[in-house]
């Protein structure tokens, strides 16, 4: 569960213990399905290319439209195929599909290219930043500042995710295997939202110790222009 609360932009700065999160990675999103016999090379591709990097924040989002097959993926959440919907929306596309890799919530490709997505985050790497983003934790409380000379509506994300599962697929496309799963997003919640006008400065209340990433996203399906880790 999280709990929000604006602060004094000067809170955050003066916060004992805390752990600080990277600066500038770029952002994966992978939309998969345990259902989908085409979805373990890019699995596999996130978990064993992407999930281990510093500058890159990559995420198994689990979709729940093909679970009518025969498997329920046990990872799914509707909310997930409503965020790809919103992202192909955006772009004017008519459907969606897995594997589908979304980067820096700008660029899509298919999620069994790893040339094509390397090549995007690289990409993504050498563009100019838009958002000075800070994140630190102290116990049970996350503090987020950001600024920026932008003046657009943007939303800020909070996302939590647990770093690896092993799950054994009993029917569908893919029974009788078993796969490794990394980066698998349980919540993602859209805990504010910024014009950009004046200076962020909130503090975040979770629970657990599950890694957490805050996502700075220009609306209705636009670009990510910021994001942080916590481990």
């Amino acid at each position: 569960m999280i709990r929000t609360t604006a602060i004094f932009a000067t809170l955050w700065l003066s916060l004992a213990s805390t752990v600080a999160a990277q600066e500038s990675p770029v952002v994966v999103e992978l939309y998969t399905s345990q259902g989908c016999s085409s979805c373990p090379p890019a699995d596999a591709y996130l978990r064993e290319q992407l999930a281990g990097r510093e500058d890159v924040i990559a995420l198994a989002l689990h979709v729940d439209y093909w679970d009518y097959i025969g498997w329920k993926d046990e990872f799914a959440n509707p909310a997930f195929t409503q965020r790809q919907h919103s992202y192909a929306r955006a772009a004017g596309h008519r459907s969606v599909y897995t594997p589908q890799m979304i980067v820096n919530g700008q660029d899509h490709v298919v999620g069994a290219h790893p040339n094509k997505v390397e090549r995007l985050i690289e990409a993504h790497k050498a563009a100019p930043e838009l958002v000075d983003l800070q994140v630190t934790r102290n116990g049970g409380t996350v503090s987020i500042a950001a600024s920026t000379e932008l003046s657009t509506p943007m939303n800020v994300h909070v996302v939590r995710y647990r770093p690896a599962e092993k799950v054994s697929i009993k029917r569908g496309e893919n029974a009788g295997k078993v796969f490794s799963y990394a980066n698998i997003v349980d919540d993602w919640q859209n805990v504010r939202r910024w014009t950009g006008r004046s200076d962020l400065a909130m503090e975040v209340s979770i629970d657990g110790s599950a890694p957490l990433v805050v996502l700075i996203q220009r609306e209705n399906g636009g670009p990510i222009v910021a994001a942080a880790r916590l481990k």
